[in-house]
């Protein structure tokens, strides 16, 4: 019989699918969201109304979720790893993901009128991919820092970053800063127009790296999934009705300012009490999320909120929807409108992304190959992976 050697088991697939087909949800709520918020006429958009005022508070669940699952897939990544510090090959792969999507997000908001010497302020304006980006950088930046000195003090400051960021954000989110330039202030305040900045958004971030810290610790433990999702479930709960009153009361008996300010208005702490509930009821239904386009739709929604800003919003050329029907239509009109805009951006980069990718891969190869003294310069740049 012949001798086989150093024969070894098939890769066991490790990909939390739940993540998936939660991110699945997250981007299709963003392109509704998007689409209804941009195209829907002014005269609906009343608190009065019932029917928008449950779909506007669905809605703002979106961002943090995002950036909660940005946090844990990037730290499940980086922790699952045994090579510590530059060693680690994740630690590259984030910097340079982060970097892209940094690049992704001016990419966007090029208008064609920056070629014929015309700016506006807004092209320098910081969005969801600007700070996801900087977030990524950022963790790595604390994980350079902090995990030599043991996982203890690295997750206690992820959630300390967590909790501060969210307990002063009224004292710092629309403060400006006069000694930076504008363009980078927009990173850590809204106050000059910014869409989203580093804080509070990190916040989010950095508790879902913490929530993936102590996931590799614990999920191995018996019964680890009959428990994960009634623990984040009652945390859930704990913030969004609780967490309000607390912070009044530790206002109140300690005479600390900063509690009651935040108790009376305490959207972060709530809203991250959904994102929990969010992810109880999908580690719960993990075993009916399974669809391969569903899932499929989670792994590249870079690719998804690329498209859907150029359909929705023309990018460079302003030729978007929102051109001929900016706050025009009617609900139902934008409620089919939105299901349609869906379909269309999922179908788009389900079915063409690969072949863009090889195709600018080829491009990429040819310029690499007749300038060989870019490809020390530049990384990368497609829609590589999710």
């Amino acid at each position: 019989m012949q001798k086989i050697d150093n024969i070894s088991a098939p890769k066991k697939n490790t990909r939390l699918v739940y993540i998936d087909a939660l991110r699945s949800f997250a981007i299709l709520m963003m392109l509704q969201g998007h689409f209804i918020s941009a195209l829907l006429a002014e005269k609906f958009k009343v608190q009065s109304n019932t029917t928008y005022q449950i779909w506007e508070y669905f809605r703002g669940i979106t961002a943090p979720t995002f950036f909660t699952i940005t946090g844990f897939v990037f730290m499940f990544l980086l922790l699952k790893q045994n090579n510590i510090g530059w060693d680690n090959p994740r630690l590259k792969k984030g910097i340079e993901r982060g970097i892209k999507l940094i690049v992704w997000g001016y990419v966007l908001r090029l208008s064609i009128g920056l070629f014929i010497g015309y700016t506006h302020e807004s092209y320098y304006y910081t969005d969801v991919l600007h700070i996801i980006g900087t977030s990524i950088i950022l963790l790595c930046l604390l994980y350079l820092t902090l995990y030599k000195f043991g996982k203890k003090i690295f997750n206690y400051t992820l959630l300390s970053i967590t909790i501060c960021s969210f307990l002063f954000e009224r004292y710092y989110n629309e403060g400006a800063i006069p000694f930076l330039p504008e363009v980078l202030s927009h990173y850590l305040t809204k106050a000059n127009g910014a869409v989203f900045s580093l804080f509070p958004w990190f916040g989010y971030v950095s508790i879902g790296a913490f929530l993936a810290s102590l996931f590799l610790k614990y999920k191995d433990e018996k019964y680890f999934y009959n428990k994960l999702p009634i623990t984040l479930a009652t945390i859930g709960l704990f913030l969004l009705f609780l967490s309000s009153p607390v912070l009044l009361t530790l206002g109140s008996f300690t005479g600390i300012e900063i509690f009651s300010i935040s108790g009376d208005y305490n959207y972060l702490f709530t809203r991250l009490g959904d994102v929990f509930l969010l992810f109880s009821i999908f580690v719960y239904a993990r075993k009916f999320l399974n669809h391969p386009v569903f899932i499929k739709i989670g792994k590249v929604t870079l690719s998804i909120y690329v498209v859907h800003h150029i359909v929705l919003y023309g990018s460079w050329f302003h030729t978007g929807l929102t051109r001929w029907f900016y706050h025009s239509l009617n609900f139902i009109e934008a409620i089919l409108g939105a299901l349609v805009f869906m379909i269309i951006v999922c179908f788009l980069v389900l079915t063409y992304r690969d072949r863009v990718n090889q195709k600018a891969n080829q491009i990429q190869q040819n310029i690499f190959n007749k300038l060989p003294k870019l490809k020390n310069i530049f990384t990368r740049f497609t829609f590589t992976k999710r």
